[in-house]
C-alpha cells in the first residue's frame, strides 16, 4: 500500500517558470500545491467555501470567564514520526506544535459494555466486565491481532485480502471484532461500521504498524497544532495574498489544445496552461468534461462516506461512565459511525475549561443550546478496489495538462493530502519542498516517470 511507495523520488525536472496554474481545492492538498509553485509560476487557487482549510478548520468555543478557545473539528491530531512533512512545514512557517494525550474509548449496547484503553482500571470502567469472558476474549485477542498483524506484514499480504479474511484467517474471536477492532477503525477513519471489514487489509495493518497501534509499550506521542489547525492554513494563505478566490465554486473544467479553462459558479471562465485537482476524487470526475477513460476507471474507484461534525457542549454523547471518558469515545448500537472528541483532553484546553466535545454522527440528538457549530465533510472508504486503484493514480499525472492530489492519494488523512500536494507541485513546477525529510512521499504511490507538461493519454 501506500506505505511501501519508494519510486519517483528523485529531484524534479520541470518546466521552465512562468506558467499559469488553476489549483482546484484550498484543503491541504490543494494549499501546499499551491504555496510551493507560487515561488516559479503565476497561481490562482480557486475554494467553493469563503473558508480555506478543508478539514483543517478552527472552531471559536465559550471558554472560563468569557474568554475564547480554539477547538479543532475536523484535523485535530499528528505525530511526528508519521507526520514528517506536516512536522516540517509546521516548523518552517514558525506554527507551534503541543503534545497530546491520545486515548481511545467505546460504549456499547447502552453502556453495558464501556471500556477505556487509557488504564488497567478503565479497561473495566464496567465492573461487571471482570465476569464477562467476551470482554477477556477482545482483551486476548488484541494481543494476538497485534501479533498475527505484525507476522503478515513481514510475510507479505495479498493485494485482495480484506479485514474480513484477515480475521478469518486469524482466528479472532466475534467479541473482539465487534467490541475493539470494528469501533477503533470506524472512529480512525470516521467509516460506518458496516463497512470496516471490507477495507484493504494490506493498508489496514500497515496504517496500524506505521502508528505504533500493534504495541502496548512505547506508543508514539501524539501531537496538536498549538492554537488550532487555523494557524497553518493562515500562515499559507497569507503568502498565497491575491492568489486567492474563495466562494467560488468550479463547475467544470475543459481541456484543449490551447490549455484549459476553469469554469465558476459566478460565471467566470479562464484559461490556464495546467490545472491541479486538489477535490475529492469522485468530486474531481465530475466536474472534468470528457473524462479519459483511466479517470473514469481510477477516480471512480473511490466512496466517500458523509459525516456530519457536531461542536457542542453536551455530554450525553460521551459514555455512561466518566471514567471510560477517552479522548476518542465510540458509540455503537448502529451501522453508522459515531464517534465523540473530549477536546479538553485532545487539545490540552485547561482544567478550568468547560467540557467541549466534537461528535461525528451523534447517535442521539445533541441538545440546540449546547451546539457551537456544525459542519458536513466527506471521508475516503478504502476498500479494496480504492487500495488497487491507488497503485495507478499517479499514471494520471500530466494527461492533457490535468494534475491531482488529495488525501485519497494515501489513507485519507493529513500527511497523505501533504504528501500529494507538494509531490504533484514538484512534478508539475520544477521545485523543491524547502525541508528534507527520510521517506518524503512514503504514504503515496509515485510512479517511476513523471510527466512535466502536455502528454499524449497512455493506453490503458
Amino acid at each position: 500500500m501506500p506505505f511501501d511507495a519508494r519510486a519517483g523520488q528523485g529531484g524534479p525536472s520541470g518546466p521552465a517558470p512562468g506558467r499559469r496554474i488553476a489549483i482546484i481545492g484550498a484543503g491541504v492538498a490543494g494549499l501546499s500545491a499551491a504555496w510551493l509553485l507560487r515561488e516559479r509560476h503565476e497561481v490562482v487557487l480557486y475554494e467553493a467555501d469563503a473558508r480555506l482549510g478543508g478539514h483543517a478548520n478552527t472552531v471559536d468555543a465559550p471558554g472560563p470567564n468569557g474568554a475564547v478557545i480554539a477547538v479543532d473539528a475536523g484535523f485535530i491530531v499528528f505525530n511526528r514520526p508519521n507526520y514528517p512533512n506536516f512536522t516540517a512545514l509546521a516548523g518552517h512557517i514558525g506554527v507551534g506544535i503541543d503534545d497530546t494525550c491520545m486515548s481511545f474509548g467505546a460504549s456499547l449496547d447502552g453502556g453495558a459494555v464501556e471500556y477505556s484503553g487509557q488504564s488497567l482500571a478503565s479497561l473495566f470502567a464496567n465492573p461487571r466486565a471482570i465476569l464477562d469472558p467476551a470482554h477477556w476474549a477482545m482483551l486476548r485477542d488484541l494481543l494476538r491481532f497485534n501479533a498475527r498483524a505484525k507476522t503478515a506484514l513481514k510475510d507479505g499480504i495479498r493485494a485482495d485480502m480484506s479485514v474480513a479474511d484477515f480475521v478469518a484467517e486469524a482466528g479472532l474471536s466475534r467479541a473482539f471484532v465487534e467490541r475493539f477492532l470494528i469501533p477503533f477503525a470506524a472512529a480512525i477513519w470516521s467509516a460506518p461500521s458496516g463497512t470496516v471489514l471490507d477495507y484493504a487489509a494490506s493498508a489496514f495493518l500497515r496504517f496500524f504498524s506505521n502508528h505504533g497501534l500493534l504495541q502496548v509499550l512505547n506508543m508514539p506521542v501524539w501531537n496538536t497544532v498549538r492554537g488550532g489547525s487555523r494557524r497553518y492554513v493562515e500562515a499559507l494563505a497569507s503568502d498565497l495574498a491575491g492568489a486567492v478566490r474563495a466562494s467560488t465554486p468550479v463547475v467544470a473544467i475543459e481541456r484543449s489544445g490551447a490549455g484549459v479553462e476553469i469554469v465558476d459558479a459566478n460565471g467566470g471562465r479562464d484559461t490556464f496552461d495546467d490545472a491541479v485537482v486538489a477535490c475529492h476524487a469522485d468530486d474531481a470526475l465530475k466536474l472534468i468534461e470528457a473524462p479519459t477513460d483511466a479517470e473514469r476507471q481510477l477516480l471512480g474507484a473511490f466512496r466517500y462516506q458523509p459525516n456530519r461534525a457536531v461542536v457542542h457542549a453536551d455530554p450525553s454523547v460521551m459514555p455512561t461512565r466518566r471514567s471510560a471518558w477517552s479522548s476518542w469515545n465510540y458509540l455503537g448500537g448502529g451501522e453508522g459511525v459515531a464517534v465523540t472528541y473530549w477536546m479538553n483532553r485532545l487539545q490540552n484546553l485547561g482544567a478550568d475549561a468547560p467540557d467541549v466535545f466534537v461528535s461525528l454522527n451523534p447517535s442521539t440528538p445533541i441538545d440546540t443550546a449546547r451546539v457551537i457549530a456544525a459542519f458536513d465533510y466527506a471521508h475516503p472508504m478504502f476498500d479494496v478496489a480504492a487500495a488497487r486503484a491507488q497503485r495507478l493514480l499517479w499514471s494520471l499525472q500530466g494527461v492533457d495538462r490535468l494534475w491531482f492530489c488529495g488525501a485519497y492519494f494515501g489513507q485519507g488523512f493529513h500527511e497523505d493530502g501533504l504528501q500529494a500536494g507538494l509531490a504533484v507541485a514538484e512534478a508539475l513546477g520544477g521545485m523543491r519542498r524547502p525541508w528534507t525529510v527520510e521517506n518524503e512521499s512514503g504514504r503515496i504511490y509515485l510512479s517511476a516517470q513523471v510527466s512535466t507538461g502536455r502528454r499524449e493519454e497512455a493506453a490503458s
